[in-house]
């Protein structure tokens, strides 16, 4: 039976992680890869920034970067319940971290879906029905139709 829910819960995250990242589009080669094991990403909100995310692309300072960080956290978000049942605990906390962080960079527009993605996907961890009720696609598709809409 948990071996049944554990590859529904992979399924469903190779699907969702499948369909964020068609949406988005590969950065620009002259931009700098913006996730290298999310080293920056500590100060990323000690970075004063007079409006952090009323702009186009949020905290973000192009296109290309928004795209990519929100995909890669949206993806992210759906992987943290295989992280909690391996006993992860450092990575899944680095994780909510940068989870968290995004949340707060992304453009006005997206910021309360992807709050709700993150809030569902953390509740993920303790509680795996978020996965068997569809809760969990249920908040990634506002946030897989923006990146779908706006990273092309």
């Amino acid at each position: 039976m948990i071996s049944k829910n554990i590859a529904r819960t992979l399924t469903a995250a190779a699907l969702l992680a499948a369909l964020a990242l068609t949406g988005c589009s590969a950065p620009q080669a002259s931009s700098a890869p913006s996730s290298a094991a999310g080293t920056s990403t500590a100060s990323a909100s000690a970075t004063p920034s007079p409006s952090a995310t009323s702009g186009p692309f949020g905290g973000f300072s192009s296109a290309a970067e928004a795209c990519t960080k929100i995909s890669e956290q949206a993806t992210g978000a759906t992987l943290l319940p295989l992280s909690a049942a391996q006993g992860k605990t450092a990575e899944l906390e680095q994780f909510k971290t940068e989870l968290a962080e995004t949340a707060e960079r992304v453009p006005d527009s997206l910021k309360a879906d992807f709050a709700n993605l993150k809030e569902v996907a953390v509740a993920g961890v303790t509680d795996q029905t978020v996965f068997s009720s569809g809760k969990l696609q249920a908040a990634m598709a506002p946030v897989t139709t923006w990146i779908a809409t706006n990273c092309k």
